[in-house]
């Protein structure tokens, strides 16, 4: 299909929703979907048409220059209104083929981040909790809702797995650049040498799947309740309220108990679950249209080493674009974070263009 056939069936799709939605009756759901819709191709298609309108004045204005009974002093302002205007079309079009771009149906779910500590023992404990906390000061910045959901924490300030829960706009569009193996490179407090020690802590962002994205039937799970463990005291259940939920066809486990109701462990679990089966889907899909792709930014492997923050230097390098900033202290409080987002995505779209026929 052509790039002038696509901007045609946008902008009759557009008057097609026009329409339907003028329709009485329809059925709240279906209306809601196709709003969204309407309000997504409504400034692609202001684009489209600023664009041809911009199209037409050039052809005026060459129309005005090769006019041999013209006037030159009116040839000579319409030469420099044309080459003004012909450079901002390369720029106008660029924006309308990234507009046109296929949107990833999970970007606008929200997300659960899982940081689990890697190699390096108690180093990589300590890493994989600030970690956690620069994606909670991130959604801070991004005024998001942060919700722990799972905290195994080592009892020396580090963890060794930490789940939470992220909703906000465009979350899961923006952190699931951050899928992968991150790395540090740092003197540990323990060593007395001032040797520097690798550790790593792996990041996994998954969209949050509603019921709808993920049918479980109940004949696929197998649910254990047991008592809760902790560093003990109060924060011990003495009831069966920590749950283990087994997905039988895929084996999958996922086990809550940082609630003191099962009924609230059941449904967290459940949540995690659906957004890992979900996410499974998602990587099985991207795996096959990676495999006719030059490039790929967000590969969703979480072995994948993707960033090194070495402290030494005070540097984050991510590997995959080659981006290095000297901005260790701000990324780690969420500050610098988007700046290594944005040439994430950047470089995400540009792939994708250079795939377009």
């Amino acid at each position: 299909m052509s790039f002038e056939t696509k901007l045609d069936r946008v902008a009759e799709r557009l008057e097609e929703l026009k329409t339907t939605l003028s329709t009485p009756g329809m059925d709240p759901r279906q209306f809601a979907k196709l709003s969204k819709e309407y309000s997504e191709l409504t400034p692609v298609v202001d684009t489209i048409v600023a664009l041809r309108k911009m199209r037409g004045e050039l052809d005026d204005l060459k129309a005005l220059m090769d006019d041999p009974a013209g006037d030159a002093e009116m040839k000579s302002l319409a030469e420099g209104e044309y080459f003004a205007l012909k450079q901002k079309l390369p720029e106008m079009e660029r924006q309308l083929q990234m507009m046109l771009l296929p949107k990833d149906a999970a970007d606008d779910k929200n997300a659960i981040l899982e940081v689990r500590a890697g190699t390096g023992g108690d180093e990589a404990a300590l890493f994989a909790a600030e970690l956690f906390r620069m994606y909670q000061r991130y959604a801070t910045v991004r005024g998001w809702k942060f919700e722990v959901m799972e905290m195994a924490d080592t009892g020396l300030g580090g963890c060794k797995e930490a789940i939470a829960e992220i909703a906000g706009a465009g979350v899961f569009a923006r952190l699931k650049f951050e899928s992968g193996v991150h790395r540090v490179q740092r003197v540990p407090a323990t060593e007395g040498s001032g040797r520097i020690h690798t550790s790593a802590a792996t990041v996994a962002v998954l969209p949050e799947a509603e019921e709808v994205d993920v049918k479980i039937d109940d004949k696929d799970l197998r649910i254990d309740v047991f008592r809760s463990s902790g560093p003990g005291g109060q924060s011990v259940n003495t009831t069966d309220s920590a749950v283990r939920i087994t997905h039988l066809p895929t084996g999958l486990v996922v086990q809550q108990q940082d609630e003191k109701s099962q009924h609230k462990n059941k449904a967290k679990a459940l949540k995690i679950l659906r957004a890992r089966l979900y996410e499974m889907e998602r990587a099985k899909a991207e795996a096959t249209r990676a495999a006719t792709r030059r490039t790929q930014v967000c590969s969703g492997d979480r072995s994948e080493r993707i960033r090194t923050y070495n402290f030494p230097q005070g540097r984050v390098t991510d590997h995959r674009i080659n981006l290095t900033l000297y901005k260790i202290d701000k990324m780690l409080a969420g500050e610098a974070l988007d700046e290594m987002i944005d040439a994430l995505v950047s470089e995400d779209r540009a792939a994708r263009l250079a795939e377009l026929p």
